[in-house]
């Protein structure tokens, strides 16, 4: 069985599942821009009905940081744009329309709309941009016979189209989005479902994320190891069920 080599740490490994963004694709890259025009299309439909309630600020209900400019710099790992689905996201802020006075259905149907059109916006833009060593590692893994999957809260649509914009889609012999399981996560299926298309045993297979979220799925699906890829590296308020924390792809090597 091929090997990989973590921090020093041998870890014999048939199949690796990784989370998508902030694990392969650099999230702020991919995300921010969708996040600044919805937040912008929402506040410009609350500026058009003279909403005079004061509400939550939406990006720091998001989980939002900005630096001292006021330009978007990084999110909260813990936070709903981190974990959460489209589906989660959409009724968050549906409800703050709801707050201020917006029938829920409609404020449904407006933040799906807001949404899809700031989706188009990213698809022209198409900013997919890979974590810093992920493609020499996906290589190493494909030569050395190591099988590689993706489970991620996104659809499997999206998954695919945005890990193509990449030229990284073609590594993977599983792809596991949330429109394919009944349960996301942190339920194991995707896990389940990942390593019956591989066709290895959980306990044969790493998972590797950025959230904890991924580290409760893999635990519960009984992968032999969670890795989580944290800003530093240790442990981290956000990573507390990981196996081990790395800071980024060069602590792993395969042999």
């Amino acid at each position: 069985m091929t090997v990989l080599r973590i921090k020093g740490r041998p870890i014999p490994c048939r199949a690796i599942l990784f989370d998508k963004d902030g694990t392969l694709l650099d999230f702020m890259q991919l995300w921010g821009k969708w996040v600044e025009t919805l937040l912008s299309l929402m506040e410009g439909y609350l500026f058009s009905i003279d909403i005079e309630k004061k509400m939550t600020s939406l990006p720091s209900l998001l989980g939002i940081k900005y630096d001292e400019q006021g330009l978007m710099i990084d999110y909260d790992r813990t936070g709903p744009l981190a974990m959460g689905t489209e589906e989660e996201i959409t009724a968050l802020l549906a409800w703050q329309l709801y707050e201020v006075g917006v029938p829920w259905d409609e404020g449904l149907k407006l933040v799906a709309q807001f949404s899809s059109n700031a989706m188009v916006e990213v698809k022209k833009l198409r900013p997919a941009k890979p974590i810093g060593g992920i493609c020499e590692l996906l290589e190493a893994c494909r030569n050395s016979g190591i099988l590689l999957g993706v489970v991620t809260s996104d659809r499997t649509s999206e998954a695919v189209e945005h890990l193509g914009w990449v030229e990284l889609s073609s590594y993977f012999k599983s792809m596991v989005g949330r429109d394919r399981v009944t349960h996301g996560k942190p339920d194991p299926e995707m896990v389940i479902l990942a390593c019956r298309e591989l066709g290895v045993s959980p306990n044969e297979v790493v998972v590797i994320g950025d959230s904890n979220v991924d580290m409760t799925m893999g635990k519960a699906a009984g992968v032999m190891m969670t890795i989580g890829l944290g800003i530093e590296e240790g442990r981290s308020p956000y990573l507390h069920d990981a196996d081990l924390i790395i800071q980024d792809y060069t602590s792993i090597t395969v042999e």
